[in-house]
């Protein structure tokens, strides 16, 4: 394992530099790669998206301490700064904590507070007291007030800054989302539901659906991925026990799941009645890699050592050639069969910038925690 994550991050610092010289518009980040165009995809600031590309350059130089990257690093993070008074979805976590939250931590500069503190003002401006949780997407034809269980990721946000001079009502949202989230997104084998929508004036629950998953009443595989993470990392925060065990039980409904392939990288949604013959999502086996990992800081004995040895297998997958690319080639990403909204046709078998940053993260936490 130790040379299999240099030999990542060895690979990354020079497929990197292709994406960084794909020709996107300067105000764009990188998402995608479309191989009937031959061309990167990409997005502008205000698309969930954005702050990954910037996480995943700081990750690469943190790892390789390849100084040309700093230039890129600085100024996708400007690009995006404004997204510190972003009010339109959930999505500041991921915006801003995956790129500035790091930045803070490995470029060790401390400006960058400021605008954590700033975005977690903007997030918390969504919560919705009567329900109590943070409303995700704005009213719609199809939702009053949803709630998406990727809401959890962004919980981290508000608990850093909390936890580092900020006001200690960002911890309490995050506190009261995740209960709410606990108690009204999970069936009783613990699979998720990926929307519940409320009524805000009483906190009733209006319906439960799906939005990127086979059916309402599937397990879409990258939604079980963020809610594993977003439980583990509120027990962090909070040593709250009883995150710590709804991440368990999530956790035994992955890797027991008789739709996961031996590989350990899941079908985009383990409902799918067409498995096998349905694509995988490389970001979700990237992103419960590096959830299980945490896991495994919190656990011992058997249980750590399982949630250990899948992540393992699941970094080992990624990197071989069936989901790794070539050097030069899929437009300059590191990871290949990733599904972004198969119902609607959008982003599949396609690398996602996102499965390549939780595959990073999980490297370093597997180098970290276990090496």
């Amino acid at each position: 394992m130790r040379k299999l994550i240099a030999d990542n991050f060895a690979f990354a610092d020079s497929q990197y530099h292709y994406l960084i010289n794909a020709g996107l518009p300067l105000d764009e980040m990188p998402q995608s790669f479309n191989y009937t165009t031959n061309k990167v995809t990409g997005y502008e600031r205000t698309w969930w998206c954005t702050g990954f590309y910037p996480g995943n350059l700081l990750y690469i130089y943190q790892q390789t301490k390849d100084e040309s990257l700093l230039p890129e690093i600085r100024r996708t993070l400007k690009v995006i700064q404004p997204n510190e008074n972003y009010t339109g979805n959930h999505d500041l976590g991921f915006m801003m904590f995956c790129s500035f939250g790091n930045a803070i931590s490995i470029l060790k500069d401390a400006s960058y507070k400021k605008i954590l503190f700033q975005s977690a003002t903007s997030l918390s401006s969504r919560f919705r007291p009567h329900i109590p949780a943070i409303q995700s997407w704005n009213k719609s034809k199809n939702f009053n007030c949803p709630v998406i269980i990727d809401n959890m990721m962004n919980l981290e946000l508000l608990e850093w800054v909390s936890q580092h001079g900020g006001d200690r009502k960002f911890a309490e949202i995050a506190l009261q989302h995740a209960n709410t989230t606990m108690k009204n997104h999970f069936r009783s084998n613990y699979s998720s539901f990926h929307v519940v929508d409320y009524d805000t004036s009483n906190g009733t629950v209006l319906q439960k659906k799906t939005w990127q998953g086979y059916a309402d009443s599937s397990s879409w595989a990258r939604g079980q991925g963020w809610g594993l993470y977003g439980f583990t990392m509120m027990y962090r925060f909070t040593k709250n026990k009883k995150f710590l065990e709804q991440a368990r039980h999530i956790a035994h409904y992955i890797l027991n799941n008789p739709k996961l392939p031996i590989d350990k990288i899941p079908y985009w949604d383990f409902s799918d009645p067409k498995i096998p013959n349905v694509p995988r999502d490389a970001s979700a086996g990237a992103l419960i890699a590096s959830a299980l990992l945490e896991l495994g800081q919190y656990t011992s004995g058997k249980e750590k050592s399982n949630y250990v040895t899948n992540a393992e297998i699941m970094l080992q997958s990624l990197s071989s050639p069936g989901y790794r690319s070539k050097l030069g080639s899929n437009g300059g990403f590191l990871l290949m069969h990733s599904t972004g909204a198969l119902p609607f046709n959008s982003e599949v078998d396609v690398p996602l910038i996102y499965a390549d940053y939780y595959f990073l993260e999980a490297l370093i936490r597997y180098k970290n925690w276990y090496l």
